[in-house]
């Protein structure tokens, strides 16, 4: 025995003719069937693929349905442009209507304003002449009471009770400060004669010489308030009583007393009354 005999063989034993010519035939016929598919596959796809749709045949009741529809459209269009025209208009009216009642308004304003103007207007001018006749027979009475006594002018009317207080403090003293009831300074004096008439006056102769309208010296009426210095920076005042005379309350030597503006002319007077 040889000495390898005992060793197995790793050849692959040989296929037999039988089981080759089976695989060959079934590889054939795979292989036909392909082809005959593919064949088929050329075929379909070099033939055009066409699909017919078929519409919808309009009917007389659709048609009619379209065209009711349309319709009601068309009046739904018209309804809403007619109601934007309405609103339109009356938006319109009511703006003019605003404008209107405004003008009104504002020619009544207009009209109660020239009324009330005029009205105060001839309010005012009969003040003045009521004054000019008060100022008048002040200065009548008083020329006739210097002529024969030293009575009081009589107090009548704002002016007049003004004069009649001032008279009435004759012989009082003159003390820097002092407000009464006995005792005075210049613009105290004043301002207390005024009060009577119901005209309030500043304390001080500075803003008293500023109050009402400015007169000249050569026009002066009774109860024109007269002042000695620079308007606005006055140092002394006193009133106007008539007959070229005014009353003050002089200095700690003289006191309240009448004085003649000869002696002592005014720098300027002012109207408050």
């Amino acid at each position: 025995m040889s000495h390898t005999a005992h060793i197995p063989s790793h050849r692959k034993p040989r296929r037999s003719a039988s089981k080759i010519a089976l695989r060959a035939g079934v590889a054939g016929g795979v292989l036909s069937t392909l082809a005959v598919a593919a064949a088929a596959g050329t075929a379909n796809a070099a033939e055009p693929v066409s699909e017919t749709i078929e519409m919808p045949t309009l009917t007389t009741d659709l048609s009619a349905q379209i065209a009711q529809s349309a319709a009601a459209t068309q009046q739904a269009a018209d309804t809403y442009e007619s109601r934007a025209e309405q609103d339109a208009a009356a938006a319109k009216a009511a703006k003019q209507a605003k404008e209107d009642q405004a003008k009104a308004e504002k020619k009544a304003e207009a009209e109660r304003k020239a009324k009330a103007a005029a009205a105060a207007k001839k309010k005012a001018e009969e003040e003045r002449a009521s004054r000019s006749t008060e100022r008048t027979t002040l200065s009548a009475s008083t020329q006739s009471a210097s002529d024969t006594s030293d009575a009081p002018a009589p107090a009548s009317g704002s002016v007049g009770s003004v004069i009649s207080f001032l008279k009435a403090q004759l012989g009082d003293a003159y003390v820097m400060g002092a407000s009464g009831p006995n005792a005075w300074d210049c613009s105290s004096l004043v301002q207390a004669a005024f009060k009577q008439a119901g005209v309030d006056l500043p304390r001080v102769s500075q803003d008293q010489s500023t109050m009402g309208t400015e007169v000249g010296t050569s026009n002066l009426q009774v109860g024109d308030i007269l002042y000695w210095g620079g308007k606005g920076s006055a140092y002394h005042v006193g009133v106007y009583i008539g007959n070229g005379q005014y009353l003050d309350a002089a200095n700690p030597g003289k006191g309240v007393v009448i004085q003649d503006l000869s002696g002592y002319p005014a720098s300027g007077a002012v109207r408050v009354l």
